[in-house]
């Protein structure tokens, strides 16, 4: 199997910058539209939205059968293992990884985002033996990219990646770090 198609451990717990990142389970269900159900989310983010249970026992099938494909990691964020506090997502690319995340609005200003960045990137850096994580963000996402350069990450003079989601357009840099930045 390539590295590529390899399949993902079927539990993962990382821990790091004050942080443990770990699997979400039936238990988070009822907290998830806290974290997801939010204006910001819906407009920056692919998340279904509105974000109801429904919708969180529909991300919580999801994320099992892309780590079962090997494909995509989506992990809580937490401080103890506890509570979420939000999202960041691993998605294997043929060379390197992208990462993302979402953080509930109770929960932002505090830094998680960036650190569970900074986990998630020695993850697949470590573990998976790969070169360069990638963030793909849109310019106008002043805290989005504010993570991006806190967590290290250069922007990238590539081609812009332009798409639609949720019925709006949207225009994404990419930012990128690597093993050795």
């Amino acid at each position: 199997m390539s590295s590529a198609t390899s399949p993902f451990p079927a539990r993962i717990e990382l821990t790091g910058e004050g942080l443990v990142l770990r699997d979400w389970t039936e238990s988070d269900l009822s907290a998830m539209p806290a974290l997801f159900d939010d204006p910001d989310v819906a407009y920056w983010t692919p998340l279904a939205s509105p974000f109801d249970r429904q919708a969180a026992a529909t991300r919580l099938e999801r994320d099992r059968k892309l780590r079962a494909e090997g494909t995509t990691i989506l992990l809580a964020i937490t401080l103890d293992g506890g509570a979420p506090l939000g999202e960041v997502m691993l998605r294997r690319l043929p060379d390197g990884v992208e990462l993302g995340y979402a953080v509930g609005p109770a929960h932002r200003g505090q830094g998680l985002a960036v650190r569970a960045v900074r986990v998630m990137a020695a993850y697949a850096f470590e573990e998976l033996g790969v070169e360069r994580a990638v963030l793909e963000l849109e310019a106008e996402n002043a805290a989005s990219v504010a993570v991006a350069e806190r967590a290290g990450f250069t922007l990238l003079d590539v081609p812009l990646i332009e798409g639609q989601e949720k019925g709006r357009p949207f225009v994404l840099q990419t930012w990128e770090l690597t093993r050795t930045s």
